[in-house]
């Protein structure tokens, strides 16, 4: 065990004695990527020590940054993993766990969202402004220390991530997969839990999601307390002119076809891919 002057320590710490870290948000995917990290780690050695704080729950650690690198070890059957221990509060733990993780690529939406949210409830805990200022006090450099400012996400722009945290489970899953897209989805995070039910439910039987526009009027009725089943039936079975005669592909069909843990973006690039390679050898000219 080595003491830093920091006060920190840096330990060598089995795997079998890290915790997650309580709601966590971030997802470790065993993709390529994670692969890739494994073989590296194997042939190399873990290159950047992950941060952990002794466990509040008794024995042990919670882990706070290197949930990859954590991952990749278990990957490749390696048991333990170099460390370096802060001894820090639930807020302060929160707070660097978020920064850490959000220097991570392809963070998914509900991932920023429930990141966002966690932060600066630890901030608003720790005397900095609450989540309401960050809302309304738009320009005021005393908000701007709130924020994620590491991502270069305007204040505007977290509230809306917030937003999302407020959708319905299967509404955000959606979100994820780029089916709804932001801005209708922040509009919709407004309406309530039995309103967002209908919607999941007419979004499904009707293989169709809102429109901006859409998401606005669901939003304005529910708010008027006039919303109900029907009425988002008609919404959602309004042509929308980007939507004429457009191929619709399910990422939940298209699942079955590619490993677990493809991205939507990866499935794209596949498809296309298998296209261009089914017209070079005839097959889209054959009747």
């Amino acid at each position: 065990m080595k003491k830093t002057n920091t006060g920190e320590k840096s330990i060598s710490v089995r795997l079998d004695e890290l915790q997650s870290f309580e709601n966590h948000p971030f997802r470790v995917v065993e993709d390529d990527a994670l692969r890739q990290l494994a073989q590296s780690i194997k042939g190399n050695g873990v290159l950047t020590p992950c941060i952990v704080r002794p466990s509040p729950y008794g024995d042990g650690y919670e882990l706070l940054s290197g949930h990859r690198r954590v991952a990749a070890c278990r990957l490749i059957g390696r048991k333990t993993i170099p460390a370096i221990v802060r001894d820090l509060d639930d807020d302060a733990a929160t707070i660097l766990m978020v920064d850490a993780n959000q220097q991570r690529e392809n963070l998914l939406p509900s991932e920023k969202a429930f990141a966002y949210r966690m932060k600066l409830e630890a901030m608003k805990h720790q005397g900095k402004p609450s989540l309401s200022q960050v809302a309304t006090k738009l320009g005021k450099s005393d908000s701007a220390s709130v924020i994620g400012l590491v991502t270069g996400e305007s204040r505007d722009k977290v509230f809306r991530y917030i937003r999302l945290t407020y959708l319905e489970e299967n509404l955000l899953r959606m979100v994820d997969e780029g089916r709804i897209a932001f801005g209708p989805a922040v509009e919709i995070s407004f309406l309530k839990h039995d309103e967002q039910c209908m919607l999941l439910e007419t979004i499904i039987t009707e293989e169709a999601t809102p429109s901006l526009s859409q998401a606005q009027t669901l939003k304005k009725l529910s708010q008027e307390g006039t919303l109900d089943m029907d009425i988002i039936l008609g919404i959602l079975s309004e042509q929308k002119g980007n939507q004429v005669d457009r191929l619709k592909l399910r990422q939940d069909q298209l699942m079955q076809y590619f490993p677990h843990g493809t991205t939507p973006r990866q499935m794209e690039k596949i498809i296309f891919r298998l296209l261009d390679e089914w017209k070079r050898c005839g097959c889209l000219s054959k009747k």
